[in-house]
């Protein structure tokens, strides 16, 4: 079973392309054979790791990949690490706005993606996706999610693994903002490869993508 998640539209956007591409890729799945569920996660700190841990414990899943939308960017961004803080620039939809706050007072200061994200990189660049490993998933809300998500799954006994997918605006919301877009149904595709590739990668590639700042 692979669960994709995705967020409901913030900070006064129409529509948010994580949830769509989500939606897109599992039924994608769904279609050649393999075992996919998405789920919509709100936006809001307290909600969104709820909504989040009912799914787990009722899906079960060997793979679940959160994703989220980081408008500005070019590429799809295979995030490498989640950081045990919250620091939000703007509220969250339930008005929340924690400044400096654990998410978890007493956990690890980060937690890194358990998917093969490098290997994914590989496989994406060689498919003809624009794609890149990220070092920071930032610390709003999808930063909350990924530390919560890796939190969970460092408890479980199953084996789950999982990360965060950050995607691009669409090409509408690009054209709003001035900034690259893409196609939901190419971040889709892109998402369905990297749930394929983790299914069938265990040890990840050994592949420079880092950052000099």
């Amino acid at each position: 079973m692979i669960l994709f998640t995705g967020f409901e539209p913030f900070g006064g956007e129409a529509l948010n392309p994580s949830w769509l591409a989500a939606q897109q890729a599992a039924a994608g799945l769904r279609a050649s054979g393999s075992d996919a569920v998405a789920l919509e996660l709100p936006c809001t700190f307290r909600e969104s790791l709820a909504g989040l841990r009912d799914a787990v414990s009722e899906h079960r899943p060997e793979l679940v990949i959160c994703v989220g939308q980081a408008g500005g960017r070019a590429r799809i961004s295979l995030e490498r690490v989640a950081i045990n803080v919250d620091d939000a620039r703007i509220p969250d939809n339930a008005g929340n706005q924690p400044v400096d706050t654990p998410i978890r007072p007493d956990g690890p200061a980060a937690y890194f993606s358990t998917l093969p994200i490098k290997q994914a990189l590989q496989d994406l660049t060689v498919a003809g996706f624009a794609a890149e490993v990220s070092q920071t998933a930032g610390t709003y809300v999808c930063n909350h999610v990924f530390y919560g998500l890796m939190d969970l799954l460092s408890t479980s006994d199953d084996g789950a693994r999982g990360g965060f997918i950050h995607v691009p605006y669409t090409p509408d919301q690009a054209a709003v903002h001035g900034a690259p877009g893409m196609p939901v149904a190419e971040m889709a595709d892109a998402l369905r490869l990297i749930a394929l590739t983790s299914q069938t990668t265990t040890s990840d590639l050994r592949l420079a993508a880092g950052a000099e700042h």
